[in-house]
C-alpha cells in the first residue's frame, strides 16, 4: 500500500481534514462527534488568533483517492520561551487501524519539527490544555464526553513503537451526587460565607455572564501558570473560546464569588453531558441538530465540570467549599444523578484526594501524552 501524506492547503482538504474521524470511528459506539461548527472555526487560521504566534501544519495521509489519516503539527512558541523548550506538539491524530498510516503521519511531524529547530515532539497535545490531549489508555468502552479523545487501543501500540515515552498521565473521574455531598459541603460553605467579605453571583440567563468574562480569563491566566500544556490566553483568544463554549452553558451552573470591589477572586463553571444529543445530531447544528443537542441538555442526568478557578491570595479561606455547596445544590435540584471530574493530571494529588474523599467515586478513563527526543 502506497501513502502519500500531503498539507492541508484549500478548503477542501479542510473539509476531509475535519469530518476523516467520522470514517474512522464508523460503528464505534463510545465516540461522539465533535460540533463541526466549532471545528471549522478552530482549524481555520482566519477564525482562531492561536494561529498567529504557533507554527502550525495540517496534513492527510491518502491511499490513492482516499483519505486514510490525519494529524496536526504545533510548535507553541510562548510556551517554549516560557519553559525553555524546544518542543512540537502532535494533535488532533486520528488513522485507520494500519501502522504504515501511523508511522508515516508521525515521521512526517517530527521531520517537519526537525526542520524548524525542535528538539522534541509532544503529543497528543494542542494549543493548550482546553483542547482533547492524550491517547486514551483506558475505559475504551466508557461513555465519552466532549473535549476528550476518544482514541483507539492501537494507537497507543503505534506510538510506542515509534519510540515514544510515556510523558504526562490525566485521569477522569466520575462520582455519584447525593444529598450527602451537599451536606458534606454546608457547614464549611456557611462558615466561609460568614468569615469571608464577598459577594456571590448567580445566574438566570447568559446575558449578565458576559461581563465576567475577561475577569474570569485573567484569573485563569493567572492560576493556570503551573498546567502541563496550559498557555496564556489573550483577550481576543479569550474572547474566541468564550463564543465557542457560552451558548452550550446553563447559567444556573456557572458560580462567581468577587471581593466587595468587585474583582473575580473564585469561579466554577460546570454544563450538562451533551454527548447523547451531540452524537444523535452527528456534529451538525443545522437543521435540526440543535434540537437533539438542546433536549440532551435538558434531559441528562450527568454533570461535567469544565474550569474552575480561585486567586492566590483566596485560597484556604473556604471558597471552594462555597462553589462546590452552591453548584452542587443547583445540580441536584436540577436532576444531576453523577459528576464528571473532566480530566485530571494523575500527579495533581490534591485535586485527586478530594474527588477521592467522596462516596462511591469511579476513576474510569485515564490519557497519556507521549514525547520522544527527535536530536
Amino acid at each position: 500500500m502506497q501513502i502519500q501524506i500531503r498539507e492541508v492547503k484549500d478548503k477542501k482538504d479542510l473539509r476531509t481534514f475535519i469530518y476523516l474521524p467520522e470514517a474512522v470511528h464508523a460503528g464505534h459506539k463510545s465516540w461522539v462527534h465533535p460540533i463541526y461548527m466549532d471545528e471549522w472555526k478552530l482549524f481555520s487560521a482566519d477564525k482562531n488568533s492561536l494561529f498567529k504566534h504557533n507554527d502550525t501544519i495540517l496534513l492527510l495521509a491518502w491511499e490513492g483517492d482516499k483519505p486514510v489519516g490525519r494529524i496536526m503539527g504545533i510548535i507553541p512558541h510562548h510556551y517554549n520561551e516560557k519553559h525553555n523548550l524546544q518542543n512540537a506538539r502532535f494533535s488532533f491524530m486520528e488513522c485507520f487501524d494500519n501502522k504504515q498510516i501511523f508511522n508515516e503521519l508521525i515521521t512526517y511531524i517530527e521531520s517537519w519539527a526537525r526542520q524548524k529547530g525542535c528538539t522534541d515532539v509532544v503529543g497528543p497535545l494542542g494549543f493548550s490544555d482546553k483542547e482533547p490531549q492524550g491517547f486514551l489508555i483506558s475505559g475504551f468502552d466508557a461513555e465519552t464526553m466532549i473535549v476528550t479523545n476518544c482514541s483507539l487501543p492501537y494507537m497507543i501500540d503505534y506510538i510506542q513503537e515509534n519510540g515514544y515515552q510515556p510523558h504526562v498521565d490525566l485521569c477522569q473521574y466520575e462520582v455519584p451526587l447525593s444529598n450527602s455531598i451537599i451536606e458534606r459541603y454546608q457547614p464549611f460553605a456557611e462558615r466561609a460565607i460568614k468569615y469571608n467579605s464577598i459577594t456571590i453571583h448567580e445566574f438566570t440567563s447568559i446575558r449578565p455572564i458576559r461581563a465576567f468574562i475577561k475577569p474570569v480569563f485573567d484569573l485563569i491566566n493567572d492560576t493556570y501558570q503551573e498546567i502541563y500544556g496550559f498557555s496564556s490566553l489573550t483577550e481576543k483568544e479569550a474572547h474566541e473560546f468564550s463564543n465557542r463554549f457560552v451558548p452550550l452553558l446553563d447559567p444556573k451552573l456557572i458560580k462567581v464569588i468577587t471581593n466587595k470591589q468587585g474583582k473575580v477572586l473564585a469561579f466554577i463553571i460546570a454544563m450538562a453531558d451533551l454527548s447523547n444529543g451531540i452524537r444523535k445530531a452527528r456534529g451538525r447544528i443545522f437543521p435540526t441538530g440543535w434540537f437533539h443537542i438542546l433536549r440532551a441538555g435538558k434531559k441528562s442526568k450527568r454533570l461535567v465540570l469544565l474550569l474552575g478557578a480561585i486567586a492566590e491570595e483566596a485560597r484556604n479561606r473556604g471558597l471552594d467549599a462555597i462553589l462546590g455547596h452552591l453548584l452542587l445544590n443547583d445540580a441536584i435540584k436540577k436532576g444531576f444523578t453523577s459528576l464528571d471530574s473532566h480530566l485530571i493530571m494523575k500527579e495533581n494529588y490534591k485535586m485527586r484526594r478530594e474527588i477521592e474523599k467522596l462516596e462511591n467515586y469511579r476513576l474510569y478513563k485515564e490519557y497519556r501524552i507521549f514525547s520522544k527526543k527527535i536530536s
